[in-house]
């Protein structure tokens, strides 16, 4: 086991270097630093002696990836690609184009943004594999078909339509929760409430017609049959033997969600004002400040490596069977 996970690990830093190369790539293609210098030191002050000081305060004044203007390592060494990388990796982020410490604010930001995604995480995949569950236990129903339906329905309509649609309904017509803004402590439950409900809801359509898919094909294989002909309750197979053996392919989507439970949710924290890391990256792409956009593509790189090999560690533990090598 752990000589599988150190493997990983090490099959991780050209994987992030790789991405920190595309995002250096694709950020320059679209913007150059004197573009950057302009858009952070507004019209009115924007002199040729101005956006080379910019650029040289923060590190932008030297060649992209290559500097064929000193010999040896140092045309490698000293250029924006290796200066603004190395530090990346002992998660020295530096300071964002206004100045502040990129760490910190991921540190302050966090908070807010767990507030929102686990209560959404946990109570987004115990509604969908209980519709699921349902819709499977009525299979061939009328239930079935058109609990069927609604999923489909569900699925098919933007979140945006949620998002304002539950800010209008809720929020302005009803006014039982503030339609936006952030409080801690305690305080921060009466402004989590719509935006929590509106992303279980948002996404409870597919992840439970998916879910009802796993279970249908468990539900057919061999030791369903065995274990009916035992004369266990239906509710038995689906809760003992169905739920547990679906457990891997579950496992296997729910991992796609572990970024954004650091990462945020882009679109829930813009439109509702938190002030979380999705809202942060948000800014940054609009601000053009290539430094914190850099520091979250990385940290959502690194996270999604990490629940990766969460998800093959936790198929030993659902299925013994699974060997790590």
């Amino acid at each position: 086991m752990f000589a599988y996970v150190l493997r990983r690990l090490l099959y991780a830093l050209p994987i992030l270097i790789g991405v920190n190369l595309v995002t250096f790539g694709l950020f320059f293609v679209v913007n150059s630093p004197d573009d950057m210098a302009r858009m952070q030191l507004g019209v009115k002050r924007v002199t040729p002696e101005a956006i080379e000081r910019w650029k040289a305060e923060r590190g932008y004044d030297r060649p992209l990836f290559f500097n064929g203007a000193v010999h040896g390592s140092a045309q490698v060494m000293d250029t924006i690609f290796f200066q603004k990388s190395l530090k990346m990796f002992s998660f020295d982020f530096g300071r964002a184009d206004d100045g502040r410490d990129i760490a910190q604010e991921i540190r302050d930001r966090m908070g807010p943004s767990l507030a929102l995604a686990l209560p959404t995480f946990v109570l987004g995949l115990v509604a969908s594999v209980s519709l699921a569950l349902i819709l499977v236990f009525f299979r061939a129903s009328y239930l079935d078909f058109w609990g069927v339906v609604l999923c489909v329905a569900m699925m098919s309509i933007s979140s945006l339509f949620y998002i304002i649609g539950g800010q209008w309904l809720v929020s302005k017509l009803w006014a039982l929760v503030p339609i936006s803004g952030y409080a801690p402590g305690l305080d921060a439950t009466r402004f989590l409430v719509l935006p929590v409900a509106i992303s279980v809801i948002a996404g409870v359509g597919s992840n439970a017609r998916w879910y009802r898919t796993i279970f249908l094909e468990e539900i057919s294989r061999d030791y369903v049959r065995t274990a009916r002909a035992k004369g266990l309750s239906e509710r038995v197979v689906l809760f003992r033997h169905v739920l547990k053996n679906a457990m891997i392919p579950i496992l296997t989507g729910v991992v796609v969600v572990i970024p954004l439970l650091f990462m945020g949710s882009l679109l829930v924290e813009s439109f509702f004002g938190i002030p979380g890391l999705g809202s942060y990256t948000i800014d940054a792409i609009n601000a053009q400040d290539f430094a914190v956009v850099r520091a979250m593509v990385f940290i959502g790189s690194m996270l999604y490596i990490v629940g990766l090999i969460l998800t093959d560690i936790s198929y030993t533990l659902v299925d013994p069977r699974v060997r790590l090598e």
